[in-house]
């Protein structure tokens, strides 16, 4: 029987949600933190809808905004998943807050770790902190590359994802301890849910299905299963040739219309909401006055950013699904819990 432990933060979230099956499935011991008690009883729930944590799931009191809690939610964790993201919106305007808590609350979590002789903190980064300039023209990025935070168009959200990673970096090479570092930056994170509580999580492909989407950017991306992802934390959680590195999480390319394709074809009846008009690129530009999300969406307007998951592939055996059946199953993942 595995006897090893691992704190996930961040437990009640999309992706940490799934960390915690993969790894109950896998028979490790669990702990997970939470920001109040009482979201206990609701995540125990969530992740019953998937496996049967028994005795082997536990929680810890702790805030990436403060210190409180963290040298005693590592205590005795062989390993450390740090997937917790503070809350917030993406389009938020003022870069410091999403940067300050998503920075100092990375650096909490790494200090608590050292202190506590953990083998391998794997932290989720995003494919934010390795993009070329927003104005360059079509690429494909590596995790060579690292986004210049001095580039105007990031937006906050994409520079404090730059920015805590940075900091992550230079507060582990300071470190003399046994504690090692692996970065895991995913592309856009799509899959299926728990319960209509993870709406946010499909926000995207519910806004096609219910038809409240208008009609379609001429946008795109590199999608990922938040299963993948899961599957690539945990890889690189042990993998020794891992510590040290930093690995992209990537499946395909997609575009926004063709996603809608993907839907109508594959879900028919289910998807005769989904938007066949493609939208000019003023349009969404005026909607980003109001609209956070389109805001995020401004900069990528008919450019085509590729992620290569190839160092993944290779160092780790990692193999995602495709964007095609992760978009489906995500779809269908909304329907069945009553959000689309």
């Amino acid at each position: 029987m595995n006897t090893q432990s691992v704190l996930v933060t961040g437990g009640t979230g999309f992706i940490g949600g799934w960390a915690i099956v993969a790894l109950l499935s896998r028979g490790y011991h669990v702990r997970t933190t939470i920001r109040s008690a009482d979201k206990e009883a609701w995540l125990r729930a969530q992740i019953a809808t998937q496996i049967d944590a028994d005795d082997r799931l536990s929680f810890a009191l702790a805030d990436l905004t403060d210190d409180t809690g963290w040298d005693s939610a590592v205590a005795g964790c062989d390993y450390v998943l740090h997937v917790a993201a503070p809350v917030g919106v993406k389009g938020a305007r003022d870069p410091d807050d999403l940067i300050i808590p998503t920075r100092d609350g990375a650096l909490r979590v790494l200090r608590a770790s050292c202190r506590a002789g953990v083998k391998r903190i794997v932290l989720t980064s995003a494919v934010e902190a390795c993009r070329p300039p927003m104005s360059s023209p079509d690429s494909v990025g590596d995790e060579t590359r690292w986004t210049d935070p001095k580039d105007k168009r990031l937006g906050p959200y994409r520079l404090a994802k730059t920015l805590a990673e940075r900091a992550a970096w230079d507060f582990m090479r300071n470190q003399a301890g046994a504690t090692t570092l692996t970065t895991i930056l995913p592309a856009a994170v799509l899959g299926p849910v728990f319960s209509a509580d993870y709406a946010h999580a499909l926000r995207l492909i519910q806004g096609m299905l219910t038809g409240q989407m208008p009609g379609i950017p001429r946008a795109g991306f590199c999608a990922v299963d938040v299963r993948d992802v899961v599957d690539l934390h945990i890889l690189a959680m042990i993998a020794p040739e891992a510590a040290g590195e930093r690995f992209i999480a990537a499946s395909d390319w997609v575009w926004m219309s063709d996603m809608a394709e993907i839907l109508r074809w594959t879900l028919g009846d289910d998807a005769q909401k989904v938007p066949k008009r493609k939208l000019p690129n003023f349009l969404v530009r005026l909607a980003a006055l109001r609209d956070p999300s389109a805001r995020f969406l401004v900069p990528l307007l008919g450019r085509k950013h590729e992620f290569t998951s190839a160092k993944a592939q290779e160092y780790l055996g990692w193999k995602p699904r495709s964007a095609k059946t992760t978009i489906i199953d995500t779809a269908r993942s909304a329907i069945a819990v009553g959000t689309a």
